[in-house]
Formats: C-alpha cells, structure tokens, sequence
C-alpha cells in the first residue's frame, strides 16, 4: 500500500495554466513535479513543489472553478508563501518576470518582511520570511491588538 498523503494543498486554478507554471518556475522558483496532459496536449493535472510543500495548478474546469481573471479580477483565497532569504529579492525576481507589486516589502509587526502581489491572471501572492521572532506581548504594543495565542 502506498504511503498516505497528509496535509493542506493548494489548487490555484488558471485560464492558461501552462503558462501559469511557465510563471510560477519564473518569479517564485516552483518546481514542476507532476504533469498530465491529454491526447491533444492539454493540461489535465499538475503540481508544483516549493520547500517541501505542494500546490496544483488547474484550468477552469466548470462554470465554479474560474480564474480571477474570468471573474474581474475578483479572488476568495490568496497564496501565503513563507520564503528563507531575501523578501526583496524575491519580489524583485517576481517584479521581473511580470508579476504586478501591490505591497512592497515591508517589516510587519509580528516579525516577517513581507511583500503582495498579483499574477497575470490576478491572483494575490503574499510572500514573507521570518527576519526577527517577537513576542506576543511585543506583538501587542506594536500593533495595538490583543493577541491570542491557541484556543484558550
């Protein structure tokens, strides 16, 4: 018996997902890992790997599984990408390859520079790495919102 996948993924869906892929390798440093293709050469399946974690890229499939780019723009998830390295780097490579800057990189108060952008297709990207760990207390006074911490 193979062995079980556990675990949250992601499945972004595109007008174009080849190209979405093309984009991906190229402003975020996603690894194709596994493709499927029909007789004609179309995109059935894919995912894409990226530090140990996973997320499919998809074409739009049935009338409820669109790209913001067929629904003006309009998205209900955004992609979270937790990096090591530098922020703006990162969202340079991704300004380079086409991506549109909607938040510049930025520290934020809970101890991660963090960067938000937009694909060709519209979906919103946020990108972060960790640059100093803050305590809850610390997070409180610099945000001025209480903060709690598991289910208490």
């Amino acid at each position: 018996m193979p062995e079980q996948r556990t675990g949250l993924v992601s499945a972004v869906t595109y007008r174009d997902p080849k190209a979405a892929i093309a984009f991906l390798e190229k402003a975020f440093g996603f690894e194709l890992t596994f493709l499927i293709e029909d007789a004609e050469g179309n995109l059935a399946h894919s995912q894409m790997g990226y530090a140990g974690s996973t997320i499919m890229i998809g074409n739009e499939w049935s009338e409820n599984h669109a790209s913001p780019a067929s629904l003006g723009g309009k998205t209900t998830q955004t992609v979270h990408i937790y990096i090591t390295g530098d922020v703006d780097a990162h969202c340079a490579r991704a300004k380079a390859a086409g991506a549109e800057i909607l938040m510049e990189p930025a520290n934020q108060f809970y101890g991660a520079r963090t960067y938000r952008c937009r694909d060709p297709e519209q979906h919103i990207w946020t990108v972060s790495a960790d640059v100093e760990v803050v305590s809850t207390e610390e997070m409180e006074k610099r945000s001025g919102l209480k903060i709690a911490v598991g289910a208490e």
